[in-house]
């Protein structure tokens, strides 16, 4: 037989895209349409709905960026249409080949009720099915004029990311607005011939199937009149039923379809425009769920369940009744899908707090599972996170970006630093907006990494992002791919169905320990500082907070807890935890926002310490300790004065002067306190830093060396460092004053100041006090560099074989050597609060009080020794998609800690993110909770809940080892239970003289129910 495989392709190619596809609609009216552009933010249905209507036009440009534009339609459908389906088809002027993240709008009937969204691949909106002819079309219509930030492909700036700078001029040009008549014979032979299409392309030229594919698309294309599409149609149809009817093999690979749309709770556009694209996607999810009964949803973020039941009452209701029906399914338990690194270990347990109760208040259903699809890298704490929380699943796809190192799994067991393990799954089809396209079922199955010891996979789809989620084209396609020869078989289901059966096909699964590390997206560690530095202060002000209002619950009579505010105050800080908004990879907008909501979070939180403190009753001046360890440590009054105190950990102290173990000096540009002594050089670097306690020298090279580096990736410039940054730097050594600005018996300081490149200006206040052995590097930088990256250099004398960094719940070791791909690839990592290099006998930490990005090199000098360095990231300066990015002031503080064991690391680390509180209080009510035992920390001490009245202590080993101690109340206890996340009894704890005694494996997090006598 001759090879006509080339010809049959391309006829068919043409042939669909230019004869069936056009032919789907039979016949079209015009909508009469008018417009009202609403004046600055959108406005209420009922504002719109009495505004003042204009005539339009079609082919009229509209929308300026971030606008709202509403247009009222009016049509009839013809008489002669009477038995026909009917649908409104409209066209904004859509743009680009990306189907969310620009214009898109919501269908609306005129007593308010949303219909249906409009989105670029989903334009219809369902008027009658059959018609009866003559029906009145009566729609308003919401229109947002996004703009398309990804128009250039990120290759240029843009000031559109900005209502401030976005300008006025019209984006798009609105096409079309019909009533048509939807020909169902020809779109279902638009489907056929699209499904066998893809399929013969993706199978091998020597496959008999294949050939046999193209011969039936061949002589069906032959039954097709070009001159009556829809009166030929059936007879296609019917030549193609052989190829469609024939069975996939038994050992084909099964894809478990859901439903998914993946909405950014922020990212190209402001958290106010997220809150109306989840009522456009979900409606256009639940009138898809009225279509089709075997349809599923999976919808994760309690957070954008939220906005829909305050904003779209009726959308909300269309959604409990999915929910009742089985069709959507929340998942993920999340209240937001937040980034996977940054935030701290009780903030993600209060995602899962947060967003699984409001699952079960609203729905009654417990999730099962995170879903987590698209953070840039997951920390190793999280299978005990989410086991605590009662999850027995995690999912994403995210690490198939890798740049490097291919992950070996698909489905695996992921271990945590603890050792608690959860069944994983990356989906293999490589996207979480699948839509079943020939080339992703092949790519599915091609790429799974599980053959032989499993057979299944699960792929999301459905359009994100404004794209408005599934659509019936994608759940006709997984029909004809359900039992379809030379095809993986599709099965559309919810998500546990799938962990279920994968579980019990694959028990005993490899096992993955660790972190999983994202070879990309790295810089999303350091951009947009002033959001991560909120988010830090964030989470520490709400630790101290909770404190002291269980203090004064316990000690002040009339004093009422606030949980209604510390709910509100935790759901602000845990919405800009989002993978797209704390990760520093959003327009600026977002960020503006974001700053301006951390100081507003700030100053309540502010006034509720001081609130619950005054409870306590005037008095003396005291000092609050909000750190879980007890400090030895210089303090400052009202007025700036110096004061040296010891606290208890999480307690209280009279503010009086105590002698300090030793005073410091300042001779010349040396800083001593007789247990470090620091020399500053001309050039304001660390000369040296002696530990004089050790007797030796910490430093193998000046450090708090400031290193400005060029830096721009390849791609993605928010979110991406690429290792040829490091080749082309310039270190700032010239400082223009280097001056004593304290010398005190409890301080000595230096201040080192500099200017630089594009008008950029550092000041930094170098500080010992007596007592510490910690180095303070004040930092207050005025920046103005763009495309640039500033680290600070700490190269000791130490010959570490790892790295420790400090995460949820713990801390994670790091090779220092590049031995493979896989330790070469982390040239940049993540950490909290700490991290500390150390070889037998000795070590050294670096704190901060608000970065997260750094790295760790070692090499080794002339003379033998052994030098590692860490650099702190502190701060960068990219240009898309927020030209301004880190543009203007930062302050911040990090630390040198000399002779540090992890021990130390962890406490001085708790020291310099939560300072020491100054007020006046009577008496001296003593800590809530007292811990005892080495390794036994403190994380979190609240009320319950439920307004019981119960304290609840979260406790965690935190130098990863076994622990055994005890933990004392302040007040008389009557019980406790070990429960979970969600303060639900796990079993009792035992009580021994009056305290819980404690027995913690590494790193395990324990959280204690108390029951008050």
């Amino acid at each position: 037989m001759h090879d006509e495989s080339r010809r049959i392709e391309e006829r068919v190619q043409r042939l669909h895209d230019q004869r069936i596809k056009t032919a789907v609609y039979a016949a079209t009216v015009p909508f009469e349409v008018e417009a009202w552009q609403a004046p600055g933010e959108p406005v209420p249905f009922e504002e719109a709905a009495a505004a003042p209507y204009e005539p339009f036009t079609m082919g009229t440009p509209w929308g300026p960026p971030w606008g709202t534009t509403w247009f009222r339609m009016r049509g009839q459908v013809p008489a002669e249409w009477a038995g026909k389906r009917v649908e409104a088809v409209i066209d904004l002027g859509f743009v680009g080949d990306w189907p969310g993240n620009q214009a898109e709008a919501l269908v609306h009937l005129t007593d308010g009720t949303p219909l249906k969204a409009v989105n670029p691949l989903n334009q219809y909106v369902a008027i009658a099915n059959p018609a009866t002819g003559g029906e009145t079309v009566d729609y308003l219509v919401e229109a947002a004029s996004n703009p398309d930030i990804l128009a250039d492909n990120f290759s240029k700036t843009t000031l559109l990311g900005d209502k401030l700078t976005a300008g006025d001029k019209p984006l798009y040009t609105f096409r079309a607005a019909d009533i048509a008549v939807l020909d169902e014979e020809v779109w279902h032979l638009d489907l056929d011939v699209q499904v066998l299409r893809e399929l013969m392309l993706e199978l091998g030229e020597h496959d008999p199937r294949r050939h046999e594919i193209a011969h039936v698309l061949d002589r069906a294309m032959d039954l097709l009149d070009l001159d009556d599409v829809s009166g030929s149609a059936a007879a296609v149809r019917e030549a193609l039923k052989p190829a469609l009817s024939k069975p996939a093999h038994a050992s084909a690979h099964t894809i478990s379809g859901v439903g998914h749309a993946h909405i950014d709770s922020a990212w190209l556009w402001p958290i106010r425009e997220t809150k109306r694209k989840t009522s456009r996607t979900f409606s256009n999810v639940t009138s898809l769920a009225d279509e089709y009964d075997d349809f599923i949803f999976a919808c994760s973020q309690a957070q954008q369940y939220e906005w829909v039941r305050d904003n779209y009452p009726k959308v909300w209701a269309r959604i409990q009744e999915s929910v009742k029906k089985g069709q959507w399914a929340p998942v993920g338990g999340m209240w937001v899908e937040s980034d996977g690194n940054l935030p701290g270990g009780e903030a993600v347990a209060r995602q899962f707090v947060h967003g699984k109760r409001f699952f079960m208040d609203h729905f009654g259903i417990e999730t099962k599972g995170v879903w987590l699809p698209d953070s840039f890298g997951y920390n190793a704490a999280y299978p005990q996170i989410a086991k605590l929380a009662g999850n027995e699943w995690f999912l994403t796809q995210k690490i198939s970006w890798n740049q490097t190192n291919k992950f070996p799994h698909h489905t695996f067991w992921w271990e945590g630093i603890d050792g608690t393990r959860i069944f994983t799954h990356f989906p293999p089809v490589d996207t979480y907006n699948a839509r079943f396209s020939g080339v992703e079922m092949s790519r599915a199955v091609r790429n799974y990494s599980e053959k032989g010891g499993a057979s299944r996979s699960l792929a999301p789809f459905g359009w994100g992002d404004g794209g408005g989620g599934p659509t019936r084209e994608i759940m006709e396609r997984a029909r004809r791919l359900a039992d379809l020869e030379g095809s993986a078989k599709v099965v559309v289901e919810h998500p546990d169905e799938f962990f279920a059966k994968a579980r019990e096909e694959y028990p005993d699964a490899p096992v993955w320990v660790g972190e999983l590390y994202l070879e990309l997206h790295r810089a999303t560690y350091t951009s947009q500082a002033r959001t991560k530095q909120g988010n830090r202060r964030s989470e520490h002000l709400l630790r101290e907070a909770e404190l002291w209002a269980t203090t004064a619950a316990l000690h002040a009579p009339g004093y009422s807890y606030p949980h209604e505010k510390l709910d509100r105050l935790w759901k602000t800080v845990l919405l800009h935890q989002f993978h797209d908004i704390l990760p520093g990879s959003s327009i600026a907008w977002v960020h503006r926002e974001a700053e301006a909501e951390y100081a507003r979070v700030a100053q309540e939180l502010h006034a509720l310490t001081t609130e619950a403190v005054a409870a306590l009753g005037a008095g003396d001046t005291r000092v609050f300790n909000t750190s879980p360890y007890d400090r030895a440590e210089v303090v400052r009054t009202a007025d700036g004065t110096p004061v040296f105190v010891q606290v208890p950990a999480s307690g209280s102290a009279l503010l009086a002067d105590t002698a300090p173990p030793q005073p410091v000096t300042v001779d010349g540009r040396v800083l001593d306190n007789g247990l470090v002594r620091v020399e500053v050089a001309e050039d304001g670097t660390l000369s040296s830093v002696r530990d004089l306690r050790a007797g030796r020298e910490v430093l193998a090279e000046p450090g708090n060396l400031l290193r400005l580096h060029t830096d721009l990736p390849n791609y993605w410039d928010a979110w991406d460092i690429d290792k040829h940054y490091k080749n082309r730097y310039t270190d700032l050594l010239d400082a223009s004053s280097v001056t004593v600005v304290e010398q005190d018996p409890l301080v000595g300081a230096i201040r080192v100041e500099r200017s630089f490149g594009k008008g950029s200006t550092i000041t930094q206040t170098i500080s010992v006090r007596a007592g510490s052995p910690r180095i303070d590097i004040e930092t207050d930088i005025d920046w103005h560099e763009t495309e640039k990256i500033l680290k600070a250099a700490f190269p000791v004398d130490i010959r570490a074989p790892h790295s420790s960094a400090e995460i949820q719940f713990g801390h994670i070791q790091r090779p220092t050597h590049t031995n493979t791909t896989w330790e070469s690839a982390r040239f940049e990592v993540s950490g909290h609060r700490w991290v500390h290099l150390a070889e037998p006998g000795y070590g050294v930490a670096v704190i901060n009080d608000s970065t997260y990005g750094h790295d760790v090199s070692r090499t080794v000098r002339e003379d033998g020794g052994t030098t590692t360095t860490v650099r702190l990231s502190l701060v960068r300066a990219p240009r898309i998609p927020d030209p301004e990015a880190d543009q203007g002031r930062h302050r911040f503080t990090y630390a040198l800690l000399p002779g540090a064991t992890i021990e130390d690391a962890v406490a001085e680390g708790y020291s310099l993110n939560l300072p020491l509180r100054v007020a006046d209080a009577a008496g001296a009510p003593g800590p809530v909770v007292s811990a005892e035992g080495e390794g036994v920390t403190v994380e979190a001490v609240k009320l319950a809940d439920d307004d019981s009245g119960d304290v609840v202590v979260r406790l965690y080993e935190s130098r990863g080892g076994r622990a055994t101690g005890t933990l004392r109340t302040g007040f008389p206890l009557a019980g406790a239970q070990i429960t979970d996340l969600l303060e639900r009894p796990l079993e009792d704890a035992e009580i021994t003289d009056g305290a819980v005694a404690l027995t913690l494996r590494p790193f395990q997090i324990l959280t204690l129910r108390l029951r008050r006598g």
